[in-house]
């Protein structure tokens, strides 16, 4: 079995914020090394548990941490957008609590040769669902340099996307990520590298994002995680960049509202009623504790709702 050890962020306050039903029906949308699962499934009683994950390593892992739990559990392999198939090829028509993490597990990071990270030379990949034929060689290669400049201004809000796409442009083939720091460094100029950590980041970032569909599929798997839902069930989503809790935000809001008619009209005529109350006005943060534990967990926010 690969190794694959990651360290769950805001664990305790995910859990503890979703469970409604100790022997109710829950969901992970985003399993990973199962440390929110197997959490969840230690302060339940029989609760049933779907693990939903993209990557076969942290699918094959998590089935062996969970293994205690015999007959509790039921994995899917596949994107969290795909939420509503893996519950109807489970048998499942509505759950307890749903949860996600959408950051990338440390082990998927910290794995030189699967090219996630600019610390490391390995081969241009990123991809969390290693069965996927799309890698950031294609992107890095194969993008213009107008998509390029989109990808990563958008993605990775890199104030010089422009000139970081020019270089790449000019310097393909590409293959190796260390070749790519390289590129990136010599487009950033010398006095902007100081500021903001290191000039490769936000670019790796982007890729990255662009590689999975990341941001593609949050809003549409939001909604099908809602409707799948039990009223009075609990959904939690932890997000570690501004841009995917920017997407769960407006989604519970627009989901909490109901109506989509203009204010100018007197009265609602699109009949739409609210979904959710968000439970969480502010998004809970980690401490000090688990920063100084874990410096992953610093730019984590979870946000709560229930079903109405």
């Amino acid at each position: 079995m690969s190794e694959f050890n990651h360290v769950s962020v805001l664990k305790e306050e995910l859990t503890d914020g979703i469970i409604t039903d100790k022997n109710g029906i829950y969901c992970d949308m985003t399993l990973g090394g199962a440390g929110h699962s197997k959490r969840l499934l230690e302060l339940t009683d029989n609760a049933l548990l779907l693990g939903i994950d993209r990557d076969p390593v942290a699918l094959e892992v998590a089935e062996a941490r969970l293994s205690c739990f015999s007959g509790r559990v039921k994995l899917y392999h596949g994107n969290f957008s795909e939420i509503d198939i893996a519950a109807s090829e489970n048998g499942i028509e509505a759950f307890d609590g749903i949860m996600a993490d959408l950051g990338v597990s440390s082990p998927q990071l910290d794995d030189a040769k699967r090219g996630f990270s600019y610390m490391h030379d390995a081969p241009l990949d990123m991809r969390m669902d290693t069965t996927s034929n799309f890698s950031a060689y294609n992107v890095v290669n194969e993008y213009s340099e107008a998509e390029l400049t989109r990808i990563i201004g958008t993605y990775g809000e890199e104030r010089w996307a422009k000139r970081i796409a020019e270089f790449i442009v000019k310097n393909r083939p590409v293959k190796t990520t260390l070749e790519l720091v390289e590129i990136i460094k010599a487009a950033v100029p010398a006095g902007a590298r100081e500021k903001g950590g290191h000039p490769a980041k936000r670019t790796f970032q982007a890729i990255r994002i662009e590689v999975n569909g990341e941001l593609d599929a949050v809003s549409e798997a939001l909604g099908k995680a809602v409707s799948l839902l039990k009223s009075g069930g609990r959904i939690g989503v932890i997000t570690f960049h501004s841009l995917e809790d920017r997407l769960v935000k407006q989604a519970f809001q627009t989901m909490a509202k109901g109506c989509t008619c203009p204010p100018s009209f007197p009265v609602c005529v699109c009949g739409k009623k609210p979904e959710i109350k968000i439970i969480t006005r502010k998004p809970v943060l980690p401490g000090d504790k688990e920063i100084i534990e874990n410096k992953r967990a610093k730019s984590a926010k979870l946000r709560i709702a229930e079903k109405l």
